[in-house]
């Protein structure tokens, strides 16, 4: 057991819905799995489960616990800031995988 801290400026989803439902409302959650730390108070860049960037999001919560079903997880609320255009997606996203996601796969 122990928290793994999250890359200081990445919130990807695994979930299409729980983006889309962020995407549709302007605020959302997402639960991972294992006890993380995310940035309370900070923006970050939100990906999709594919690793493309789609907005600028504000952590407004991050409650680690353990649930029902005895799991480690973490639940993370957010705040829309606003979607990225295309060209701040082409190159967040390309950026991201050169400092981050690259390297998970690589690794």
């Amino acid at each position: 057991m122990g928290f793994q801290t999250e890359f200081n400026s990445v919130c990807k989803f695994k979930s299409e819905q729980e983006l889309f439902e962020l995407l549709e409302y302007g605020r959302g959650k997402m639960v991972k799995q294992g006890f993380r730390v995310f940035p309370t108070g900070q923006k970050v860049i939100a990906y999709t489960p594919e690793n493309v960037a789609v907005a600028i999001v504000k952590i407004v919560a991050s409650i680690a616990e353990i649930n029902f079903q005895g799991q480690e997880v973490t639940e993370v609320e957010m705040q829309l800031i606003r979607k990225l255009n295309e060209e701040e997606s082409r190159v967040q996203t390309a950026l991201a995988d050169e400092m981050f996601f690259g390297e998970q796969a690589q690794g």
